[in-house]
């Protein structure tokens, strides 16, 4: 270790090899912004290990201070502390989820147990556990953002282990260690799957797909390929007209990481959920779910599962009608061929359900996109919103460097016209991505350290072929404006401390404001801007618009059932004890589909992730992929607030903004909600969105 200190030690006084590492010492750019054009993965190793050396020095300088502890000391000593491993984390785990390549994948397997060893011993020292005790039994005057920091200090030490004994703690840091190997191992396989799961088809094959969109699916030796997205389900099901050609999607879709597959996964899932068990056992828990859930909003399992079976039933019922309606429709078409009749499955759903929604309320999807052009939605969407909300202003720049060419760059301006924070925009699929979407910061906004947030946004779309316009359908528009709305909770954070900024929130309680933000996709004012023909510049038609509104609750009990059977499936895996961990997972996912009301000999709703690319569950998401429902439900309160008290207007963003999105974990967050709203959590708002009950009348 003292031979690694030296190092990082020259390594970072040291001009000259500080310059050639871009990592080593905060980007001269603007914001502290990434020198992406300077970077190369050879600089990544040199600066983890310094990253590491150099946090832990920082710390022996907490331990060894013969003061008595305070908090400047200690707590603020400690948020201080990292910044070089911070600033080199947060670029390393970027660069692996958007543009991977094969050495990033073997850095990953390297350090991901060594970040996990360091990490253990920073957590395990117990001197440190000792000095942030002593402070919280002392009950120092503390500001509220303080008082919450210190605790949350001391709860994240006793959650890591300080409490236990040296064998106890031994343990601990071997199953991290085996943890952090496993994660990144899985997602090399998921990435893996998915491109290997692509299909080679041919134009006949593409019936039903506009021009544009086949042309997109041309490679370069002349042959198309559909690529697939990491949800079970595919978007191209719903136009896809030749039957044969949607069950090969569905079915490469459904069993790819699965056993069999050059890619299977299925063993890394059945270890990892036995090691959490036995990690939650030696932190005193009888399982993870209760771990994890200990620390979130919805405090225990059985408040979780009751949420999740209060229900499914009524999602079930609702999809089986829908089912129901489907089929007649199918049926009555093949009639009207002369074609045999054939017994609705899960690649026929959404090419019927379209077919259905033009019967019942006058539109398909296809109608839509034209009016949803990337740019449009983009900059005369989901920024008019933020502007009209938050007096926020954008304007790009291209002359900051990109890790990639698709990637835009947006400066953000505060009502006051200082800048306020920089948003990269990476929006496109391809296949060195991660699959999903989401949002990340590169650096985050605190007033300790003086940072303001760089923040990205991650979407899979469909690349166009060249010169071709990027139109949308209406779930990547929604998409759009949910990604966004977390960048919000980052752009907007005003808080003192990096540990408390922005999305520093619980797991159920993060996807909230992101949720609320897609409210706006629909706000007639701002599809007004946004919603307009690519090629004339026509608004969307009112009456469209009208069809498209009327229609919310259209095919939601199959919306809701594929989501609650994956969030079902995420507690039973981590609700399980040590010595329960199935030794076949595929046959521990039916059983459990089958107990829960969501047999699969009775639907055709698959979960909308299954096992074995389960990705949410398998990192921050374990155990808490009930976190958009329940994130739902305190958004559908919010949005009726919203609806009931001025909507898109700068009254209503600064409450958002004074009651949420600025203050990040400083505060208890369902304190924050209910000031927020003015009341506790209602389920009837999320019951009547989805379709479940009838629905009282909101005009906007």
């Amino acid at each position: 270790m003292r031979a690694l200190l030296l190092a990082a030690t020259l390594l970072v006084t040291n001009p000259i090899l500080a310059r050639d590492n871009p990592l080593l010492q905060p980007s001269p750019l603007p914001l502290q912004y990434p020198r992406f054009d300077a970077l190369q993965d050879a600089d990544f190793a040199p600066a983890l290990q310094a990253g590491m050396a150099v946090q832990w020095r920082e710390v022996q300088a907490i331990l060894n201070n013969p003061a008595a502890p305070t908090f400047a000391n200690t707590i603020e000593a400690l948020e201080r502390s990292g910044r070089l491993l911070a600033r080199t984390q947060a670029v390393f785990g970027n660069l692996s989820g958007t543009d991977n390549n094969p050495e990033r994948q073997r850095l990953q397997r390297e350090f991901a147990p060594l970040l996990a060893a360091h990490r253990d011993r920073i957590a395990l020292e117990p001197r440190l556990f000792a000095r942030i005790d002593s402070l919280l039994k002392s009950a120092p005057k503390l500001d509220v953002d303080q008082q919450r920091l210190l605790d949350r200090r001391h709860r994240d030490l006793v959650r890591a282990g300080a409490l236990l004994g040296a064998e106890a703690q031994a343990r601990l840091r071997a199953i991290n260690g085996e943890l952090a190997s496993i994660g990144t191992d899985f997602n090399r396989r998921v990435l893996a799957g998915v491109n290997a799961a692509a299909l080679a088809v041919t134009r006949a094959d593409l019936l039903g797909l506009s021009e544009l969109e086949i042309d997109a699916l041309k490679q370069a030796d002349g042959s198309y390929r559909l690529a697939l997205q990491n949800t079970t389900g595919q978007p191209l099901l719903e136009r896809l007209q030749h039957r044969p050609t949607r069950e090969r999607l569905h079915l490469a879709s459904i069993n790819r990481n699965g056993p069999g597959d050059a890619n299977d996964t299925t063993a890394l899932v059945q270890r990892v959920a036995a090691l959490r068990a036995e990690r939650a056992n030696l932190l005193g828990y009888a399982t993870h779910a209760d771990f994890v859930l200990a620390d979130e909003t919805a405090k225990d399992v059985p408040t979780v599962n009751a949420l999740l079976r209060q229900l499914a039933p009524a999602a079930v019922q609702s999809a089986a009608k829908e089912a129901q309606a489907l089929q007649a429709l199918a049926d009555r078409e093949q009639d009207a061929a002369g074609q045999p009749r054939f017994q609705l499955q899960a690649w026929d759903w959404s090419f019927y359900a379209e077919r259905q929604r033009a019967a019942q309320h006058g539109y398909d999807a296809a109608q839509l996109r034209p009016y949803l052009e990337l740019q449009s939605v983009l900059e005369r969407g989901v920024f008019f919103a933020a502007n009209k909300l938050f007096g926020l202003r954008f304007k790009r720049r291209t002359d900051l460097p990109t890790y990639h060419p698709d990637v835009q760059v947006w400066e953000v301006f505060a009502p006051n016209g200082k800048t306020q924070a920089i948003l990269l925009l990476d929006l496109y699929a391809r296949p060195a991505k991660r699959g999903g979407a989401w949002a990340n910061a590169y650096v985050g906004q605190n007033h300790l350290l003086g940072t303001r947030a760089v923040v990205g946004n991650h979407l899979n779309i469909p690349k166009p072929a060249a010169g071709q316009p990027t139109l949308l359908t209406w779930d990547e528009t929604n998409t759009l404006f949910h990604e966004f709305g977390h960048n919000l909770h980052s752009l907007l954070s005003d808080v003192r401390y990096p540990s408390q900024a922005g999305t520093a929130v619980p797991r159920d309680f993060v996807e909230f404001p992101s949720q609320v933000n897609e409210m706006w996709m629909t706000w007639p004012a701002v599809m007004q801007q946004y919603a307009r023909h690519h090629q004339t510049g026509e608004a969307m038609p009112k009456a469209l618009l009208d069809k498209v509104l009327g229609a919310k609750t259209f095919n939601q009990g199959h919306a809701t059932t594929e989501y609650l059977s994956a969030a079902i499936l995420d507690q039973r895996w981590h609700q399980l004890k040590p010595g329960q961990v199935p030794t076949d997972a595929m046959a521990f996912e039916a059983q459990v589909l089958q107990e829960e009301g969501f047999g699969v000999d009775k639907t055709i709703v698959p979960p909308r992730y299954r096992t074995p690319y389960f990705s949410h569950i398998m990192g921050g998401y374990s155990a808490g992929y009930y976190a958009y429902l329940w994130s739902e439900v305190l958004d559908s309160n919010t949005v009726r607030w919203i609806e009931q008290n001025g909507g898109l207007d700068r009254a209503t963003g600064e409450r958002m903004k004074r009651y949420l999105l600025a203050r990040g974990g400083t505060e208890d967050p369902m304190r924050l909600f209910e000031q927020l709203v003015g009341h506790k959590p209602d389920l009837k708002p999320y019951l009547e969105r989805r379709g479940l009950v009838p629905a009282a009348s909101v005009s906007h």
